[in-house]
């Protein structure tokens, strides 16, 4: 069976069938109703090949020389395939004018050229194709006003079941490249700047590690209790643990070690909300410190988010801030632990600096005593700090000359409290 001539031949689809509702001419015969031709070639999928292949070799118009740019008309084929150049606005100017032409006169073709400008118009979105990071948190906020929960999150641990939320999130479509992609930990040390090179899976694991501390206070088993049994003894502390962690693993920490960390992260945020009022009594031991479980769960939660961002810049990902209510606690967490830091520190002259963090939901100004002992000391300095500056700060990852914004009094005094705000940071 020989198939029509492709020059006198509309475009067909996949199944042969004509996708407008216009008909072909038949050599020296009649002009056969849409169902006939459907028929005769639904079958015959040789000939159907044939008349695909024929028609991909319709010559373009610019491949014919002067016809498009001379104004010459063009045939109803080679109309239809400049439809996918004339929805990326890749055609010339006298293509466009022929093709739009053609759309005020053929149902066919101008119902094809909605869908493909729809189709380019998906793949062109102005904005990211991401979701709204605050999505998770507008969610639930609706569905706990409709049924509130038997047993609620205390709000001294959303900001960590979040920020573990947000992270899981980040790692969930990882690939071995991303997991084995090399990560630089950093922390302000009593030399400055300080740093532990390892991969994203290897800071999975240092998390994993660090909340066990919160786990086994909370009298769930520590994960690591198996693996860390020789490597691990008589040491408590977040560096011992994650360094023995890691000796402990004979090969490269890899994928599996996400599993670990999320089936604990649900753990501990379950179990602090069955603790309800009682959670004052519990303490987390830190090896030379302790924090209470309040702090200590925000303290996880600002360690999730910090080495979150190191693993987003791995990969070369954009990781967005702590929501402003998070952000706020960890800033007051921080805002709370410095006298503590600047009592251990070397003695310093009576006075006080006015640290205003920018952005906190709680306020934003906090009278910071250079010596816990004289806490109404005269004011001698004032430095302005954006928010998630602060934190980065207190992270480690920004140093106390490259941090502050403003300064005004006493640069010593200054440079004292934002040495020991950066001095909270630890591996």
């Amino acid at each position: 069976m020989t198939p029509p001539n492709p020059h006198e031949l509309h475009a067909y689809g996949a199944d042969g069938s004509d996708g407008t509702e216009s008909t072909w001419d038949q050599p020296g015969g009649e002009l056969p109703g849409a169902e006939t031709a459907g028929a005769r070639y639904a079958g015959d999928r040789a000939a159907a090949d044939g008349i695909r292949a024929r028609a991909e070799r319709v010559p373009s118009p610019r491949a014919g020389g002067e016809g498009a740019e001379s104004g010459a008309a063009l045939s109803h084929d080679v109309l239809r395939s400049l439809l996918g150049a004339w929805a990326l606005a890749a055609c010339s100017a006298a293509e466009t004018e022929a093709v739009e032409e053609h759309l005020g006169e053929c149902g066919g073709c101008a119902d094809e050229a909605r869908r493909l400008r729809e189709a380019v118009g998906l793949l062109h979105r102005p904005e990211p194709l991401d979701l709204d990071p605050t999505l998770r948190t507008r969610v639930l906020e609706t569905c706990l006003t409709r049924r509130p929960p038997l047993i609620p999150v205390p709000d001294w641990a959303d900001a960590y079941d979040a920020e573990t939320a947000r992270l899981d999130a980040l790692l969930q479509d990882f690939g071995d490249a991303e997991w084995h992609a090399p990560v630089r930990l950093r922390w302000f040390g009593a030399e400055g700047g300080a740093g532990r090179r390892t991969t994203v899976a290897g800071v999975i694991a240092h998390l994993l590690s660090v909340d066990g501390l919160v786990a086994t206070a909370l009298g769930l088993e520590d994960p690591l209790a198996e693996a860390l049994a020789e490597q691990a003894h008589g040491t408590t502390g977040p560096a011992e643990r994650t360094e023995a962690f890691w000796r402990a693993s004979h090969y490269p920490q890899t994928r599996h070690v996400r599993e670990p960390w999320r089936d604990q992260s649900h753990r501990l945020v379950r179990t602090a909300s069955f603790t309800g009022g009682r959670a004052r009594g519990f303490e987390v031991s830190y090896g030379d410190f302790a924090l209470p479980l309040h702090d200590a769960m925000l303290d996880r939660a600002f360690e999730c988010w910090v080495h979150a961002e190191d693993i987003a810049k791995a990969v070369d990902y954009p990781y967005d801030p702590p929501a402003p209510r998070h952000l706020g606690k960890l800033i007051d967490l921080a805002i709370r632990m410095l006298p503590a830091v600047l009592a251990a520190g070397p003695p310093a002259p009576p006075g006080t600096v006015l640290l205003e963090i920018e952005g906190s939901p709680y306020g934003n100004k906090y009278v910071i005593p250079l010596d816990p002992r004289a806490p109404d000391a005269d004011q001698v300095a004032q430095v302005a700090l954006d928010g998630v500056e602060f934190c980065r700060l207190a992270a480690g990852h920004v140093s106390p000359e490259e941090a502050a914004a403003g300064q005004k009094g006493d640069r010593e005094a200054i440079r004292t409290v934002l040495t020991a705000t950066a001095s909270l940071s630890r591996m």
